[in-house]
Parts: C-alpha cells; sequence; structure tokens
C-alpha cells in the first residue's frame, strides 16, 4: 500500500526552543524521531557506538560509571571542526539507521517529524516534505545557554559558532517559527503549524 506519510524536518540552532516546539507537536499527535536523543541511544555502555568513539578520542571521554562524558567530549569536538568530523562519521550512520527502523514503524497517514539538530549542516533538507526552522537571534540563544542551562559563555559561544548560521538555516525553511517570547507565543504558533502540517497530509 502507498504510504502517505507526512515528512517533517524540525530543526534550529542550540538554544532556538528546538526541543519546546519537538514536545508540543508530539503533544499534538505527531510521531517524533528524535535525533538527539537517538545519538545519546547509539552511545550508551555496551554499544558498538560508545568502544568506537573510546578507540578515536582515548578513555578520557568515560565517567567513573563507564558513560559518555558528553560534556568533556564536546569541549573537545566543538572547537576542533577535524575532531566533530570524526565524531559525526561514527555516530551519524548508526542514527540513520534507527531512523530508518522508527519510521518504517509510522501509521501509513502519520505526521512524522524528524527532530534534526544538525539538518542543515548536513544537507538534509531534500529527505523531508517540510522544513521546518525554529529561530531566535543569537543573543537570545546565548542568554538561554548561560542563564537556563548554566553554560559557560566561552562555551555557549563555541556551540553557536559550529552550527550554520542564521541566514543558512533559514535559508532551507518551508516554516520558520520565531521563538523570542513567551511559551504562550510559542503555543499559539505551534498550533499554526499543526493545522498547516495536517492540510498537507
Amino acid at each position: 500500500m502507498l504510504r502517505t506519510v507526512l515528512k517533517v524536518g524540525l530543526t534550529g540552532g542550540i538554544g532556538s526552543g528546538k526541543s519546546e516546539v519537538s514536545r508540543r507537536l508530539s503533544d499534538r499527535g505527531a510521531v517524533v524521531i528524535d535525533a538527539d536523543k537517538i545519538a545519546r541511544e547509539v552511545v550508551e555502555p555496551g554499544t558498538e557506538g560508545l568502544a568506537r568513539v573510546v578507540q578515536v578520542f582515548g578513555d578520557e571521554v568515560l565517567r567513573a560509571d563507564g558513560t559518555l562524558d558528553r560534556e568533556r567530549l564536546g569541549s573537545i569536538v566543538f572547537s576542533d571542526s577535524e575532531r566533530l568530523a570524526a565524531l559525526n562519521a561514527i555516530v551519524h550512520p548508526l542514527v540513520g539507521a534507527r531512523v530508518a527502523e522508527l519510521q518504517e514503524r509510522a501509521d501509513e497517514d502519520a505526521i512524522v517529524v524528524y527532530d534534526v539538530p544538525l539538518l542543515v549542516e548536513n544537507k538534509l533538507a531534500p529527505m523531508y516534505d517540510v522544513v521546518v526552522v525554529v529561530d531566535a537571534a543569537d543573543e537570545v540563544r546565548l542568554a538561554r545557554l548561560t542563564g537556563a542551562r548554566g553554560m559557560p559563555e566561552q562555551d555557549a559561544r563555541a556551540r553557536i559558532a559550529a552550527q550554520a548560521g542564521r541566514e543558512e538555516r533559514l535559508a532551507a525553511a518551508d516554516v520558520v517559527i520565531r521563538n523570542e517570547g513567551t511559551l504562550e507565543d510559542l503555543d499559539a504558533r505551534v498550533d499554526e503549524l499543526w493545522t498547516e502540517l495536517s492540510a498537507r497530509r
């Protein structure tokens, strides 16, 4: 039978509020496939992914309990494009395989939202029927990262700089959700988005 799944690529820079949008879409009935969550799963203790990460980056990226120290690994890769590329070469194929498994399980008329932080950087836009970009000014994102998340400003700036710029991200968008206001404002925008996505099914 012909599958009529609507494939939605959801992305946004770190601190933009993409995860808030993802949660709200899930609440409205979307099947959400979270690439970040899967990326954590594929490097859990005992996985092939973690073994390969340790082989490349050394035992220093492990915590005492044998789990991946994501903060330590992040501090290594986000300021070094070659090291970041090496990490992506390990994790991305494993994530891709898991995503393929999950999308095959979705109902034939589902709205499947792929929560993909690096959609633009990895030039994945053509894979989706609709690309939604959650957008906020860099200063707003920096304030969120250093405030609510407690990230050191230097690390926050490095992570923002390691991702695509706003103009590049917006150029890939079919729909832009501006998220610089309240959560109530965001709810209203997600309601509008859900209505639009439902109409495309």
